[in-house]
């Protein structure tokens, strides 16, 4: 281990933004530990699993929602890595463009191709229940939907560019009126009037929001006193939002509630967004200072390059665990209603144990992350066809 922290260290350019890499690597664990704590299964009378959540018992959890939510940190420094690879690029946008989509897009086509290839055999070899296989299917593609959010936006960054250089940090506020127009639309007096699809209208810039901030923030266009803006407007709307207008305290779904924060986000993911990346730029040199330190800055690397396999395939690492223990009945804190202290404290027991499977998946699975050059066109379309029929049974089509 010393012998990788030297080596690690050594390897580091000394021009290494090296608190843009923490916050980036903060964000990327946020997302297992979020949907390993908060999302659970109950199982059916034909040994079938199903998604559960603890939120929906325990309301006063919501507020661990609010730490784990940080995708507005990760489209930050998303858009402030982008504003230096766009600035380093030697070829055209185009190319430059194309080599940031091929490393968001081959580890999803390698997860979803392998769990098309996993369902039959495990329907039709071991007997799992159809049931759980859409279980399993919606929890591993669900992660997945802001890779592709993630790549639109990656796609606008010439754009972003151009909007940071003209209007500095104020780019961010028409989006944010936007959601917030829309947001009146579907929650205010007109609302019975409004038809429903018309939410989908925020997913682009409520997720540009953030990464929009980034890049302002890469051009030299967000300095202290607008992160202190950010910091106390956000956290003043946000908590305006929650207590005079509505909106639920969780920011995930939460099963049987009527209203979500997220799918598409709110306003109020946009508040906390506007809130987490002031303190970021905040706190950017005293998390730089503190990633000097050699064994601190090691885990950061290797979660950093580990970055989209962890996003992929975290959710199998926990149904990995969940669907044999179905055959055994309910196991405390993974398979059975996630609706006491019991439950939660065992839960958190399960987590090095879902870290532990998801460190052994990962061994195999970053293979998908690193370029396809011994790949031929003939297993690159198979690929494809795998990932397309696995979308298709994950969504419910077939």
């Amino acid at each position: 281990m010393r012998t990788l922290v030297r080596k690690i260290e050594s390897s580091t350019p000394a021009h290494r933004d090296r608190a843009v890499d923490g916050l980036r690597a903060l964000a990327l664990l946020a997302v297992p530990t979020g949907h390993w704590l908060l999302g659970g299964f109950t199982l059916s009378a034909d040994g079938a699993i199903h998604n559960a959540s603890p939120l929906g018992t325990f309301a006063g959890l919501a507020p661990v929602s609010w730490v784990l939510q940080m995708l507005g940190i990760f489209f930050l420094v998303g858009g402030y890595a982008s504003v230096l690879s766009y600035r380093r690029r030697t070829g055209s946008t185009r190319a430059w463009l194309g080599g940031r989509l091929a490393r968001l897009g081959r580890p999803v086509l390698g997860v979803t191709a392998v769990w098309a290839a996993l369902l039959p055999v495990l329907r039709f070899g071991l007997g799992v229940p159809v049931d759980t296989l859409r279980t399993a299917s919606t929890l591993v593609i669900q992660p997945l939907w802001f890779v592709g959010v993630y790549t639109v936006v990656t796609a606008l960054t010439p754009l972003c560019v151009r909007a940071a250089r003209r209007l500095g940090v104020w780019a961010a506020a028409p989006l944010l009126g936007s959601v917030a127009v829309v947001d009146f639309l579907r929650y205010g007096p007109y609302a019975d009037a409004v038809p429903s699809w018309l939410s989908v209208l925020n997913i682009l810039p409520g997720w540009l929001f953030a990464y929009q901030l980034g890049v302002s923030w890469g051009e030299g266009r967000v300095v202290r006193r607008h992160a202190w803006g950010l910091l106390l407007g956000g956290a003043a709307l946000f908590a305006a939002l929650l207590l005079f207008f509505g909106y639920p305290a969780s920011m995930v779904g939460v099963p049987g509630e009527a209203r979500t924060n997220s799918h598409p986000p709110s306003l109020l993911v946009l508040a906390l967004a506007a809130a987490q990346s002031g303190a970021a730029v905040l706190l950017r040199d005293r998390l730089g200072t503190l990633l000097r330190r050699p064994a601190l800055w090691a885990p950061v690397v290797v979660v950093n390059l580990s970055a989209m396999t962890i996003l992929c395939w975290h959710q199998t690492a926990m149904l990995t665990a969940a669907i044999p223990a179905s055959y055994a009945g309910e196991v405390a804190g993974l398979v059975g209603a996630p609706d006491s202290v019991g439950w939660i404290l065992a839960r958190l027991a399960w987590m090095p144990v879902f870290a532990g499977l998801l460190v052994a998946i990962g061994r195999y699975a970053r293979v998908f992350e690193a370029p396809w050059a011994k790949t031929g066109p003939v297993r690159r379309t198979l690929a494809g066809l795998l990932a397309a029929g696995f979308a298709v049974f994950a969504l419910g089509l077939a």
